[in-house]
């Protein structure tokens, strides 16, 4: 019998790794505290986004043994896929370690970001530390700053142009309607309907102070419907859309197009209504 691979759901459950030939690099007020030619992509059980784990020697501070819990610990398990199975996305911080290991603090000469690393117990990746993104400043791999998390190497983007005519309802008023898409392919994503402005109600929409970064697509912005009663619990109202207005190069394709939230919103594409996809935006 087959069987069906889905990106978020194929061995979530193990300890993963793959080695880069990248040099990494990440910096703490200007200065390169982690060095290495000899870091790897780990993914810790339930993680779908990529960390670096680099050797202890290539970090230029001193790592100090911390307790369970330090760290960052915002958000926390989301369900997605069509099992609904529990994952932690990128937006769920550092500090939920799902394999053995000890947390550790990163203490250089002049300040200390707590929680920061993680020693892991596996045998395979002995004297490795996995690397809390957030917790540095910049990042590079090679000499190019790299934003969000690390590249995947089994991850990419795919942008094509349409002429699939593509319609976005919301209690029955009609959000946008357009036979110029652009569908933005993202591996282990719903496919996405980037659409030219020009074909959105703009009027019935309100930008956001939302702000959220893709390591693919750069630093989105975001809009609300002006005339919404669905808010979150701090009662602000729910975004339904996006937009990238200076997008990395793999997303130059959708700058300043218009994507709806099929989460949120009802997507017609070709007069077939679609299901509304469970993910951690849902």
């Amino acid at each position: 019998m087959a069987t069906r691979l889905a990106r978020f759901e194929f061995g979530l459950s193990e300890l993963r790794y793959i080695p880069t030939a990248k040099h990494v690099r990440a910096t703490v007020d200007g200065k390169t505290v982690v060095d290495s030619r000899r870091a790897v992509l780990l993914w810790e059980p339930q993680r779908v986004a990529a960390q670096y784990a680099v050797p202890a020697a290539d970090v230029a501070a001193d790592l100090v043994p911390g307790r369970p819990g330090d760290g960052d610990t915002r958000g926390g398990p989301v369900r997605m896929g069509d099992r609904g199975t529990e994952v932690l996305t990128p937006e769920a911080g550092f500090g939920h370690h799902t394999a053995r290991g000890e947390v550790l603090t990163v203490r250089t000469s002049d300040q200390e970001r707590v929680g920061a690393a993680f020693r892991l117990a596996d045998p395979d990746l002995a004297d490795h530390v996995v690397l809390d993104w957030d917790a540095f400043d910049e990042w590079f791999e090679e000499a190019q700053p790299v934003i969000g998390h690390p590249h995947d190497p089994l991850a990419r983007i795919d942008v094509l142009r349409s002429d699939r005519h593509v319609r976005v309802e919301r209690d029955g008023t009609i959000l946008a309607e357009s036979s110029r898409p652009r569908l933005l392919f993202e591996t282990g994503l719903p496919v996405r309907f980037y659409l030219p402005p020009e074909d959105v109600r703009l009027d019935l929409l309100s930008p956001s102070d939302t702000r959220t970064t893709c390591a693919y697509k750069g630093i989105a912005s975001y809009w609300a419907a002006s005339d919404t009663t669905a808010t979150d619990t701090a009662g602000i109202p729910t975004d339904v859309a996006w937009t990238y207005s200076d997008p990395l190069p793999d997303a130059a394709p959708v700058t300043h197009m218009i994507c709806f939230f099929d989460e949120r919103v009802d997507i017609v594409v070709d007069g077939e209504r679609r299901d509304r996809p469970l993910t951690p935006w849902s």
